[in-house]
C-alpha cells in the first residue's frame, strides 16, 4: 500500500513542480541543496543523447549519426524527471582543446576558453546559435521542474595557453605547468590566499556570467582545492549578490591533503566551505575499500556535524560513484549500484548519480585506446579510463541492460520524495548491531521513522540483532526496501541480509 502511497505523491510534486515552472521559474538550488532535497545526475551533453546508428559505439555523422548536443537532449528530459531527477550537473559545455589532447574529440576538462560554447554541442539541424540552443535546452529543463548545475573546469587546455600565456603557472625553466599527470591541460594561477591573480579571477567571472546568463542555477567547481579561498569567496560572493540562490558544489574531500602538483596551492574542504561553498564531495567513493560498518557510520557522524560547524548551513553529495570512480558494476556488481541507489535515498545528503547508473553501465568500451578511424584533434587514438564514463570522443549514449535497477531507481527516488521532510528536518541516529559488518540508522520526523538496515559484506550473509530503541512491534511498520518486516522483540529485530542488501522499513506514530 505504502510503495502506491508514496509513488502517487512523487507523481503530484511532479505534476506541480510542471505546472509551477510553465509560469514563471526562479532559482531555488541553494535551498534545495541545503535540505538535502537534490537529487543531482550528472551528464556528459555530449554523449547524453547521442545517436548512434549503426551500434559501434562512436558517432559518425557520415553514417548519418548524431552526437549529442543541446537540442537532442531536450528528448531525454522526460525520461530523466520521469526517474525522479530533479537536477542535472552537466559536464563542461565550455570549447575543448584540440592541441596535446587526449581522445578524438578532446577532454571536457581542457577548456580552450571559458565565455564561449563549445562548437560539438551544436545541433547543425537547427539555424539557431549554439549560444541559442544552450538556453533552450536550459528552458526547457527548467519547465520540467529540473535545475541545472554547470561544470567550471580548474585548468586550461594547451590552446588556451598558447592563445594567453599570463594565464598559467611557470616552472623553473618557464614552461607552463602539467598538473598531476593531465598531460591535456596546464595549471591556471589563481594567486594567492593574500593576493588573488586579477587575470584569472576575471576569466571565471566571466564564466559565471555566461552561465547565468544562460539561466543555470549553479556550478559545480572542478578541483576547487587547486584555488585560494579568497579567489573562491570573492567569486562566490559576486555570484550571491546577482542571485542569492545560486549554488556552488566543491569537487573537494575531507580525504584529499595535497596539491595537484608541487607549484600549485591547496585549499582544504573546510576552508572552501568558510569561502562560501554550499557543499562538497566528501568521502563516500571509498565506500568501496570499507570492510567494516562502522567506517560507513563514522564517515555520516561526520557529515552530519558540518550542519553546526559553519557560520551558514552547508550540504554534501552521496558521492558514493562520480565519473572519475569506476563504475560500480565492476566493484561489486548490480547489488553494489542498489546499495549505492538505497544509501542516497535514505541517508541525509544531496543523492549523486552519473548517467548510465540507473541501467548499469559498466563503461567498458571496444574501441577504447584503439588507433580512431577520424579524429577532430591531435590525438589519432580512442582514450578512455577503463570503467568511467567517457569524456574524451564522440561516443554512444551511456546505458545498460539493467531493467531491474532502473526499475528500482525509480522507486527509490519516488520514497526519497515521498521522505523529503525527513530527509531535511528529521533527526538522524545510528542504531546498534551485534554484527560488525551491519549497519543500521533511522531518521525521524513528525512522528514518522525511517529505519535501514545494510549489510557491508558484499561476499556473504549476514545476521545481525538490531536495537530500535522504545521500538514497539504492535507499531504500524511499512516494510520499502524488504517484502516483510524483519522480527521484533523488545526492540530488537533479527535481521538476516544478503550480500550487500540494504532494508528499509518506514513506521508510523513513532519517533526514535
Amino acid at each position: 500500500m505504502i510503495k502506491k502511497i508514496f509513488i502517487a505523491v512523487s507523481a503530484l510534486l511532479l505534476s506541480f513542480s510542471q505546472t509551477f515552472a510553465q509560469d514563471a521559474w526562479v532559482n531555488d538550488l541553494r535551498t534545495l541543496f541545503l535540505s538535502n532535497g537534490a537529487i543531482i545526475y550528472e551528464i556528459n551533453l555530449r554523449t547524453f543523447a547521442a545517436q548512434d546508428v549503426n551500434k559501434d559505439g562512436i558517432i559518425d555523422p557520415s553514417d548519418g549519426e548524431e552526437s549529442g548536443n543541446f537540442l537532442n537532449a531536450v528528448s531525454r528530459l522526460d525520461e530523466i524527471r520521469g526517474l525522479g531527477i530533479n537536477t542535472l550537473h552537466i559536464m563542461p559545455v565550455m570549447a575543448t582543446g584540440k592541441t596535446k589532447a587526449l581522445g578524438t574529440a578532446g577532454s571536457l576538462y581542457a577548456a580552450a576558453s571559458f565565455n564561449e560554447l563549445n562548437p560539438q554541442l551544436k545541433s547543425e539541424r537547427s539555424a539557431l546559435s549554439v549560444e541559442e540552443q544552450a538556453i533552450k535546452f536550459i528552458n526547457e529543463a527548467h519547465k520540467r521542474g529540473i535545475r541545472i548545475m554547470i561544470d567550471l573546469p580548474a585548468c586550461g587546455a594547451y590552446d588556451l595557453y598558447l592563445k594567453r600565456p599570463e594565464l598559467f603557472i611557470k616552472d623553473s625553466s618557464g614552461q607552463p605547468v602539467m598538473p598531476a599527470d593531465w598531460t591535456d591541460v596546464r595549471l591556471l594561477n589563481a594567486g594567492t590566499e593574500d593576493k588573488i591573480n586579477p587575470d584569472v579571477y576575471n576569466l571565471y567571472r566571466e564564466f559565471v556570467d555566461y552561465v547565468m546568463k544562460l539561466g543555470a542555477d549553479g556550478i559545480r567547481a572542478d578541483v576547487a582545492t587547486s584555488k585560494p579561498a579568497s579567489f573562491w569567496k570573492e567569486l562566490i560572493s559576486y555570484s550571491r549578490k546577482k542571485d542569492p540562490e545560486f549554488m556552488w558544489l566543491a569537487e573537494a574531500s575531507d580525504s584529499w591533503t595535497e596539491a595537484v602538483s608541487p607549484q600549485a596551492v591547496f585549499t582544504p574542504y573546510d576552508k572552501l566551505l568558510e569561502a562560501g561553498f554550499d557543499g562538497f564531495y566528501a568521502s563516500y567513493f571509498k565506500m568501496k575499500d570499507w570492510r567494516k560498518a562502522s567506517e560507513l557510520m563514522e564517515h555520516v557522524k561526520f557529515t552530519n556535524s558540518l550542519k553546526t560547524a559553519f557560520s551558514e548551513p552547508k550540504a554534501v553529495i552521496g558521492s558514493f560513484t562520480t565519473h572519475d570512480e569506476l563504475s560500480p558494476v565492476l566493484i561489486n556488481g548490480e547489488q553494489y549500484s542498489d546499495t549505492i541507489l538505497w544509501l542516497n535515498s535514505t541517508l541525509p545528503v544531496n543523492a549523486y548519480y552519473v548517467d548510465g547508473f540507473p541501467t548499469g553501465d559498466n563503461y567498458i568500451y571496444l574501441w577504447a585506446n584503439k588507433k580512431a578511424r577520424k579524429t577532430s584533434t591531435d590525438d589519432d587514438y580512442y582514450f578512455v579510463h577503463r570503467g568511467q564514463i567517457d569524456i574524451f570522443n564522440f561516443s554512444r549514449q551511456p546505458g545498460g541492460r539493467d531493467l531491474f535497477l532502473k526499475n528500482d531507481f525509480a522507486r527509490a527516488n519516488g520514497f526519497r520524495a515521498f521522505i523529503a521532510p525527513i530527509l531535511a528536518n528529521g533527526k538522524y541516529k545510528q542504531l546498534k548491531t551485534s554484527n560488525p559488518y551491519v549497519f543500521a540508522y533511522g531518521l525521524s520526523y513528525n512522528k514518522t521513522t525511517v529505519l535501514v538496515f545494510g549489510n557491508m559484506n558484499f561476499k556473504s550473509f549476514s545476521e545481525a540483532s538490531v536495537k530500535v530503541p522504545r521500538y514497539d512491534s504492535n507499531l504500524l511498520t511499512i516494510p520499502i526496501q524488504i517484502d516483510k518486516a524483519p522480527v521484533s522483540e523488545n526492540g530488537n529485530f533479527k535481521v538476516n541480509l544478503y550480500p550487500g542488501e540494504v532494508q528499509v522499513l518506514l513506521v508510523n506514530d513513532f519517533e526514535l
